[in-house]
């Protein structure tokens, strides 16, 4: 069966729902492990219930980002409200430090004045039901993360990731105190604040980068420059700019075209490397395409001529049925090299144009002078962004020279 591809706002409702299963689960789980934390005497439960405490505040604020945005782009917010989701991730940042700081001062204490647990049986099996519920929302968080690209739920799977560690370490130093290893409990809890505070700062570090356009990811740009490159026309890219926002990004480029060429070619080119880029980059919300001329050192003509004798060669008013192409290269206005070329396609019955201009093309060819041209020679070499012009002049060297100043 063939996966259904999300739109950007169904991708937003999906985080939202999986961001509130959450903020609702950790609730639950905080609650549990505070209330038995405080019945056992166990500074490691209440230390965990501290940290899943502060996982309700980094949930809801996933689920308020995600939701705000969800909203359409107006006046004030031209380019929408995505990065309020990465605004989010600074704020889970900031949350997850802090409980890590408080987790610290919770475990000191429990390693400088132990106690003995009360209620053990039922403080272990709590501290074993928040590893088995950690662990799930961490792979639910994470699978809807990746399915809508969604860097806050990611971050938030990551921080759940480190719950199930931190629970883990619970779960130990609560077994340790209960066979007598009183401050095992007080050590854990000290390794889990460590953890947390390490993944906060992480989070923080890559939320602040987001929110002041940092390019995060050089193989996207690497990405973009060589989908526009392929696109036919297009003979240079360059100023790659990638930005994220929220679960998007938005990129811009400039494209190097061939001189002279039309405002319909051009935009034409331009859509087809937008187009190319968003097919294969799904989470690219906009793409800027700015046009500019290539800059050519040389500029190679070619013009049909009836007899091989080089520069005094006699033209032909004929295109496919010329017997060869006297074809030139200028450079700094000088011609710097020419060749006469044998017309492959003088003895062909059918399509004798259309084959002398794919010859043409085959000879990296940018200018053709010919008196005649038909719509499918015209056509190959239009697509080929090669210009054709009437040649002007009875001899050849009048018609080098006038093609040179056409171009100029």
């Amino acid at each position: 069966m063939e996966k259904k591809t999300l739109n950007k706002f169904e991708r937003l409702k999906k985080g939202e729902r999986a961001a509130k299963y959450a903020t609702l689960i950790n609730f639950a789980l905080s609650i549990m492990k505070g209330v038995f934390g405080l019945l056992s005497g166990s500074v490691a439960l209440i230390a965990d219930s501290i940290n899943s405490f502060s996982d309700i505040f980094a949930s809801l604020a996933v689920y308020i980002g995600l939701k705000l945005s969800q909203r359409k782009p107006d006046q004030k917010f031209p380019y929408g409200y995505y990065k309020a989701e990465t605004l989010s991730s600074l704020v889970i940042a900031g949350v997850i430090v802090f409980s890590g700081l408080e987790i610290v001062i919770e475990s000191v204490q429990g390693i400088i004045n132990p106690q003995p647990l009360k209620i053990p049986f039922i403080a272990i099996l709590v501290a074993a039901i928040s590893v088995a519920v950690s662990f799930l929302m961490s792979r639910y968080k994470q699978k809807v993360g990746k399915e809508i690209e969604s860097p806050a739920l990611l971050g938030d799977a990551k921080h759940s990731l480190i719950d199930v560690f931190a629970s883990v370490l619970v779960f130990v130093g609560v077994l340790g105190s209960y066979v007598g290893y009183l401050s095992l409990q007080g050590v854990a809890g000290l390794l889990v604040s460590i953890l947390i505070i390490w993944m906060g700062l992480k989070i923080g570090k890559n939320a602040v980068l987001v929110l002041l356009d940092a390019t995060l990811n050089p193989e996207r740009v690497e990405q973009i420059k060589k989908l526009a490159l392929s696109v036919n026309g297009v003979e240079g890219v360059h100023e790659v700019r990638v930005r994220s926002s929220g679960p998007y990004i938005f990129s811009e480029l400039h494209l190097e075209t061939k001189k002279d060429l039309s405002v319909e070619k051009a935009h034409e080119i331009s859509e087809k490397v937008e187009k190319t880029i968003k097919n294969e980059i799904k989470e690219l919300e906009t793409l800027l395409v700015q046009i500019e001329p290539a800059k050519k050192d040389t500029m190679r003509y070619a013009l049909p001529v009836d007899t091989n004798e080089g520069l005094q060669s006699e033209p032909s008013s004929h295109f496919g049925k010329a017997s060869y192409f006297l074809i030139w290269d200028v450079r700094n206005g000088e011609i710097k090299d020419y060749q006469i070329r044998e017309n492959p396609a003088k003895d062909i019955e059918k399509k004798r144009g259309i084959k002398a201009a794919e010859f043409l093309v085959k000879e990296n060819v940018d200018v053709i002078l010919s008196h005649e041209l038909g719509e499918g020679p015209k056509y190959v070499l239009s697509e080929s962004l090669i210009h054709f012009l009437t040649p002007e002049g009875t001899t050849t060297g009048e018609i080098m020279d006038n093609a040179q100043k056409m171009m100029e």
